[in-house]
């Protein structure tokens, strides 16, 4: 144990904010967009020689000056990361680092989920943290297509559903879902056995998770052969994919896509998932990356991946954004070409005016 102590570093504290930008600089790594507390320790002459950040449950931009690298700082600034963490109720962790980096951060007790070789390692606080999601996936799975398919698909001897031929995945923000994503889903599941739907779950999107998981729900509650399962921690949002390993915007987006779809491709396996659904996305460059990368690596899995045309309205492609954009201007006509009844329904009850009013003191809804 050291003799310097951890303090938190305030935002607006700008000789210790230089010093943090000018140690991740030294050390390869770019200040993140996302944080929410950042420590540092500082030496005798209130040097900056060890950081480390949260965001929501996960550690990142972890940097230890060179000079005294060796001596067991990361130790202690993770120590001091995982103790904020539990007191903000966060218990199960996760951290991104570089492959370099791995062996020392399982020395800590956390496990590694996957990778991309060469560029970055996903790993967590608990040994069968990913196990435990897939059994849960593969329970719920069962429990749902054995009630909901019953006199559709065949049963084993045992009374066990046998296996479907053609089972596919679409995963969705649904911020919020409007008739584009009930288009996919519909086209989806028409043409394979079963449908998985993974709705993300991470919380930082303008109409929270508990909504959008309902909405879902509710507008594909006539498919049948649909389970609906939270994505939980594991399909990584983009709010939560660290930026700092990467030298831009373009590298951070592959790099993302890449990590997820490894997690993906274990889940698939898992599910027997042999087809994967997207939506064409023309106008984002972020989803046009992330479907090229899919359709280049999917298929190496054995899994088929499938860009599906968007659905239009008046000419134009349906967009969460564009619905997002309607519910600033309470524009309700547009509203109502742009989303199912099920949607449409409930931002025009009581219950979504909190929502309305986040949206309407967003500056901007259009998200690229």
């Amino acid at each position: 144990m050291s003799d310097y102590l951890i303090s938190r570093i305030f935002p607006a504290d700008q000789r210790a904010q230089r010093q943090l930008d000018a140690l991740l600089h030294a050390e390869g790594i770019r200040k993140d967009a996302n944080l929410d507390y950042t420590c540092g320790m500082f030496d005798d002459d209130y040097h900056l020689i060890a950081t480390g950040s949260c965001f929501g449950n996960t550690l990142r931009c972890m940097a230890v000056s060179s000079a005294h690298q060796g001596e067991g700082l990361m130790n202690e600034i993770v120590g001091h990361l995982t103790e904020i963490q539990f007191a903000r109720g966060n218990t199960h962790l996760f951290l991104y680092t570089k492959c370099e980096s791995a062996k020392f951060f399982s020395s800590l007790g956390f496990y590694e989920i996957a990778r991309i070789p060469g560029q970055i390692v996903f790993m967590e606080n608990r040994r069968t943290g990913f196990a435990d999601y897939i059994k849960k996936l593969e329970k719920d799975s069962f429990s749902a297509a054995g009630s909901a398919s019953a006199g559709a698909s065949e049963h084993t001897a045992d009374g066990r559903l046998s296996a479907h031929p053609r089972t596919a995945a679409l995963v969705m923000n649904a911020n919020p879902f409007t008739l584009g994503h009930q288009y996919l889903a519909e086209r989806a599941a028409a043409e394979n056995d079963l449908l998985h739907l993974f709705i993300v779950s991470e919380d930082a999107s303008l109409v929270p998770f508990a909504v959008r998981k309902k909405l879902v729900l509710d507008g594909t509650a006539h498919l049948n052969h649909v389970i609906c399962h939270e994505s939980g921690p594991y399909i990584i949002s983009s709010a939560t994919f660290p930026s700092y390993f990467q030298k831009d915007e373009a590298a951070v987006n592959e790099s993302h896509a890449r990590l997820d779809l490894a997690v993906f491709t274990r889940i698939a396996q898992a599910l027997g998932i042999t087809r994967r659904y997207v939506g064409e996305e023309p106008t984002s460059q972020v989803t046009g990356i992330y479907n090229r990368i899919m359709c280049e690596n999917l298929p190496k899995n054995g899994i088929e991946c499938t860009v599906i045309p968007r659905k239009q309205q008046d000419g134009s492609a349906i967009s969460a954004s564009t619905v997002r954009q309607a519910v600033k201007d309470g524009d309700w006509e547009l509203l109502s070409r742009l989303v199912p009844e099920t949607t449409l329904r409930y931002f025009q009850s009581p219950e979504a005016e909190p929502v309305i009013r986040k949206i309407r003191g967003e500056r901007s809804v259009i998200h690229y």
